[in-house]
């Protein structure tokens, strides 16, 4: 009789034992897998950006961030649209055959619509953010210049699609980000499923 119940204890002790290691395996594991996932702010940071152009008037650059990077959005005046047509003799992809943007951007204005232009701030070059100089022939970017924007790091000159000069140190032209319109005047930067 004695016997049998040692053999029960002991099962029961060895049944009790094998649970509660695998409890403790759970609760070891579950915080090491968790740090496989992508933080909140990682995940802030990728997620598409939603931003109202509304009031954009013509002429005007508005700044955003998505991942991390400089987004530029450029409501262009019908004169800035004609100085885009002027400058294909001078830059290095007019066509924009390279792969800086998207199918549904890779046209002569490098858009979706051709007054809104949207591009990644940074420098083809080596990331530098150019800057906007959209007068024409100033001083120091001679006479020729019909605006665009110009990295002072190293010298490179974009138009007014973003498209990068002949001559200049930066090899691309600036990226287009996917995105797509929401309404006639929100943009989702960052995802363009949907796009027509």
């Amino acid at each position: 009789m004695s016997e049998d119940v040692d053999l029960s204890r002991r099962h029961f002790l060895g049944v009790a034992t094998a649970v509660t290691g695998g409890v403790g395996a759970v609760f070891a594991a579950t915080p090491f897998l968790a740090s496989w996932q992508p933080s909140a702010r990682a995940q802030a940071l990728g997620a598409p950006v939603e931003v109202d152009i509304g009031k954009l008037e013509p002429g005007a650059l508005l700044k955003v961030e998505w991942r991390g990077k400089p987004v530029w959005i450029l409501r262009r005046t019908d004169a800035m649209l004609e100085r885009v047509r002027e400058t294909d003799e001078e830059v290095r992809d007019p066509a924009s055959e390279q792969p800086q943007q998207p199918d549904y951007a890779r046209n002569e204005y490098r858009a979706i619509k051709p007054d809104i232009l949207i591009v990644v701030g940074s420098c083809t070059h080596l990331g530098c953010s150019p800057i906007e100089r959209f007068d024409l022939a100033p001083a120091d970017l001679g006479p020729d210049w019909r605006g665009g924007f110009y990295c002072p790091c190293h010298g490179s000159k974009f138009d007014l699609a973003g498209r990068v000069y002949k001559g200049v140190p930066a090899p691309l032209n600036l990226p287009v980000p996917p995105h797509r319109y929401l309404s006639d005047s929100v943009i989702l930067i960052g995802s363009d499923t949907g796009v027509a």
